[in-house]
């Protein structure tokens, strides 16, 4: 008699164990949150109020003109067409947004970093210019290009420190510091 009470004192305490255990926090992220401007919405998603779920439309998850070659005559030979969370809507949540890159014969596009988000690039060869599309990490990855940041960064960064981390010459930095630094 002492084993069959014993046995179900242990059965009662971990069924309330084990029901303590299941508990969570509900996710955070929804199916879908269309961002919009409007503060009166009272719904608060991933820095971004959410359009009423009944007035969305297909039209919140449509960006136009990716399909769209962009003028690719600047110094570098690219253009990257992004396309955010604060250009198309329906990514908000999401947690990804991606871009169209144009380039001409040698163009490139400039080292870079994304810190909030990682990247995948895909790309498409053309006979006279390159096509690129690439997907990010996050709805609003945000870039840093390395040549802005290290040269054109403000307040500069010391030309002896630069001189001897890229091991150039002094006149080299100082035009690159020229170039890159914003007018």
């Amino acid at each position: 008699m002492m084993k069959g009470v014993s046995f179900l004192v242990t059965v009662a305490i971990l069924a309330l164990a084990s029901s303590i255990a299941s508990a969570y926090d509900p996710s955070p992220l929804q199916d879908f949150c269309v961002a919009i401007n409007d503060i009166k919405s009272g719904e608060f998603v991933n820095g971004k109020f959410c359009k009423d779920h009944a007035m969305v439309s297909a039209n919140d998850f449509f960006f136009f003109g990716i399909n769209i070659t962009r003028s690719i005559g600047n110094k570098v030979g690219s253009n990257v067409t992004l396309v955010n969370v604060d250009k198309l809507a329906g990514l908000n949540t999401l947690g990804i947004s991606l871009a169209r890159l144009d380039f001409a014969p040698y163009g490139l596009n400039p080292p870079h970093t994304h810190p909030r988000g990682t990247e995948l690039l895909v790309v498409i060869e053309g006979e006279t210019a390159a096509l690129a599309f690439t997907g990010l990490s996050s709805q609003n990855p945000g870039v840093i290009t390395i040549a802005n940041a290290v040269f054109g960064s403000v307040p500069p960064i010391n030309p002896n420190v630069l001189i001897k981390a890229f091991q150039l010459d002094n006149n080299v930095v100082e035009y690159l510091q020229r170039a890159f630094t914003p007018n």
